[in-house]
């Protein structure tokens, strides 16, 4: 791995672990296997590293959910758009853990950036919901509320999801698609996804998201 790669990968891990404040220049430099001097030459600031692993994240995130939550039926893309997000999400939960978590450390133009993006990404889901709502398919009365509570559930696996665990992650992926239609009124199990979603998805997230998580 080349040092700008070191680099960043040892910020993700510091902040994810220590928080943006909690994570020194020194110890940067040392989890990057570089001196102080010549990790400023790979890095710039070290809000601008955080930035930069924010924007990383959700321009992938948002690629993603473009990709698979824009045609066919309500169901079909809410569908998409859990599987897309767990899956993500499950395979790095670092980027997650500081994404949400250090939002609040960026100055205040950095912060409105990715909360543009953010805001982007989501109204893809809020865009989805209103069809479904529209086509009589999700009975709501709250549809905000609900894509806010999808969300934060999908984003959960982050937390304590393991790949060596007793789940495979398509089969979670595949349950939390279930959980999500039905809170959004679609009653009894999530219709059957046809494979070639299934593996699109499952694809579509090893393209973008190929680094083993941590």
């Amino acid at each position: 791995m080349d040092a700008g790669r070191r680099v960043r990968a040892a910020a993700l891990e510091l902040f994810a672990e220590r928080g943006f404040h909690g994570t020194g220049i020194r110890d940067l430099a040392q989890r990057a296997g570089l001196s102080t001097a010549t990790l400023y030459h790979y890095m710039g600031t070290k809000e601008e590293l955080l930035a930069e692993i924010m924007r990383t994240s959700m321009d992938l995130l948002l690629q993603a959910a473009t990709r698979v939550g824009v045609d066919g039926g309500a169901v079909e893309r809410v569908t998409r758009l859990v599987h897309v997000h767990v899956l993500a999400h499950a395979a790095r939960p670092l980027h997650t853990r500081v994404v949400d978590d250090e939002l609040r450390a960026l100055s205040v133009p950095l912060r409105a950036e990715i909360i543009a993006l953010r805001d982007r990404y989501e109204r893809l889901w809020q865009a989805a919901i209103a069809a479904g709502v529209a086509d009589g398919v999700f009975h709501l009365r709250a549809p905000d509320v609900a894509r806010r509570a999808l969300l934060e559930m999908c984003s959960g696996v982050a937390r304590w999801y393991h790949p060596e665990g007793s789940l495979a992650v398509e089969e979670m992926a595949a349950r939390y698609a279930e959980l999500a239609l039905n809170l959004l009124g679609v009653s009894g199990p999530a219709p059957d996804l046809d494979m070639a979603i299934a593996r699109d998805a499952h694809r579509l997230v090893a393209e973008l998201w190929p680094e083993p998580a941590g």
